[in-house]
């Protein structure tokens, strides 16, 4: 899929996140990449065998002291095109549902949320979907 397509994938998965938690967001940058560096991996602790489909890159809201937080550049979301469309499969709709689910999960620990509370979330919503039809 081309830059275009797939950035036009993340923008309609950003709509759907909670309008609450999207105005909350400031000073974040959502960034695609093609794959993520050989660094990148080694400082996010993941293996050979593993797959890193998107990285939060900041301080997350939790564990911010606004006094000393200032003038900081933007948090980052990287998603990896890459990793996701393999991940994905060859459907359309698997395709949307991996990038809503990382853009999810990086969003997740920016608000600081724990891995748990984060599967919490795409559980509910996805149970929810089913049941909209």
């Amino acid at each position: 899929m081309n830059r275009d397509a797939f950035e036009a994938l993340v923008q309609d998965a950003l709509q759907t996140v909670p309008p609450a938690f999207r105005q909350a967001m400031e000073n974040v940058a959502i960034i695609i990449e093609d794959e993520p560096a050989p660094d990148v991996l080694h400082d996010a602790g993941v293996g050979p065998s593993a797959t890193l489909l998107g990285l939060y890159q900041g301080v997350p809201l939790t564990e911010r002291s606004w006094s000393m937080y200032g003038n900081a550049l933007p948090d980052r979301i990287t998603l990896f095109q890459g990793p996701i469309e393999r991940h994905a499969g060859r459907t359309r709709g698997g395709l949307e549902r991996a990038i809503w689910e990382t853009l999810v999960h990086e969003i997740g620990h920016y608000f600081g949320m724990s891995e748990d509370e984060i599967a919490e979330v795409e559980t509910r919503y996805w149970q929810r979907r089913r049941q909209d039809g």
